[in-house]
């Protein structure tokens, strides 16, 4: 079973042959190195996510560090984020000299709720890191209402949007992965964007001795040029297969995690469910049929947490009991049918 591999991939690359061409002309160019593409990258993705400003670099991580270190909290400063949002936020913010406090999700978006924001501030934070897991964000919170800079990560949700809000649009600042599984890949990467000036300048000061060794190189900038080209394409397709995966999932008696308003216009990065039976049986029954299953937060914060149900009772359900399956544009036909038949009928 530990060897078995699916027919149908948890997910696959957004790439077609002819846009490596893009790349090949960049190898020919002799300038694989962060360069113009990169520039022009980052100015492309500043437009497409709402921002004036910002830096092309290497990984999120480095988003996030740098995204830190402008803010200049004082040391030993509290950092609140969901438990849901990825395991590395914890490593990032301690190596960073600060601590995370974490919070509880909303049942109706998934995000970080508004009450516990408010918690979290109320309890000394002095910054806010929002986690947009899985196509969510968090329409009726105004966490800037709180007076304390908010980080938001738009890796999982870029492209969302509800009644004309798009997921970039709660942070003062928003950082981005353009990992392999991302909606926007370069095969690595991220870019951390921002309107304030004075970050403009902190930025510049943190590159000035390592812009070669952490800013994104334009061979993978040569690739997000191509994946933002196809963005708008690729977003629809992403949002039919959403809505098809949504109207199985409605023959089930498992319940569809997040927003399920009509208005709601996913991005397609996940296909989440929240189960009332084990996850590990449903995981069985899809592999059965030779579809790729996972556990959707297996890898968050909550994994240090699986017991604290009092402290955290809507989100430690949704980790123990989420499971995603396969999404993507390019999802062949035949392939599509067997998804929706095994999401019609989740045990």
């Amino acid at each position: 079973l530990e060897a078995f591999v699916a027919i149908i991939p948890f997910y696959k690359p957004t790439l077609r042959r002819k846009d490596m061409d893009a790349v090949l002309q960049t190898m020919v160019d002799e300038r694989i190195g962060p360069g113009e593409r990169k520039n022009l990258f980052l100015k492309e993705f500043c437009e497409r996510v709402g921002f004036t400003e910002g830096v092309a670099l290497r990984t999120i991580v480095d988003a996030l560090t740098f995204s830190l270190k402008i803010l200049d909290l004082p040391a030993g400063s509290a950092i609140g984020a969901s438990v849901l949002a990825p395991s590395f936020y914890s490593d990032v913010v301690r190596s960073s000299g600060y601590e995370l406090m974490l919070g509880d999700i909303d049942k109706e978006h998934g995000c970080l709720s508004s009450k516990e924001a408010e918690r979290l501030v109320q309890e000394g934070c002095k910054a806010l890191l929002l986690h947009e897991p899985v196509c969510q964000i968090p329409f009726g919170v105004e966490y800037k209402e709180l007076g304390v800079p908010v980080i938001e990560d738009i890796s999982q949700s870029i492209g969302s949007s509800f009644e004309g809000r798009n997921a970039g649009s709660w942070g003062d600042l928003a950082i981005c992965s353009f990992e392999e599984d991302g909606v926007v890949s370069c095969g690595g990467g991220a870019a951390l964007v921002f309107n304030d000036r004075e970050h403009k300048t902190a930025v510049s000061e943190l590159l000035l001795n390592m812009r070669r060794y952490v800013e994104l190189p334009d061979m993978n900038a040569a690739l997000g040029l191509i994946q933002l080209a196809a963005f708008d394409e690729h977003l629809h397709r992403r949002r039919e297969l959403y809505s098809l995966y949504s109207k199985s999932l409605m023959k089930t008696h498992h319940r569809l995690f997040g927003i399920g308003h009509i208005d709601f216009e996913p991005n397609g990065y996940g296909f989440c469910t929240t189960l009332d039976s084990k996850a590990e049986d449903v995981i069985a029954f899809a592999k059965k049929y030779e579809v790729s299953a996972k556990r959707t937060f297996v890898d968050s914060l909550a994994q240090d947490h699986q017991e604290e149900f009092e402290t955290y009772p809507v989100a430690l359900p949704a980790f123990h009991r989420s499971i995603s399956l396969p999404i993507y544009p390019f999802l062949s036909q035949s392939d599509l049918q067997v998804v929706l038949k095994v999401v019609a009928h989740l045990p």
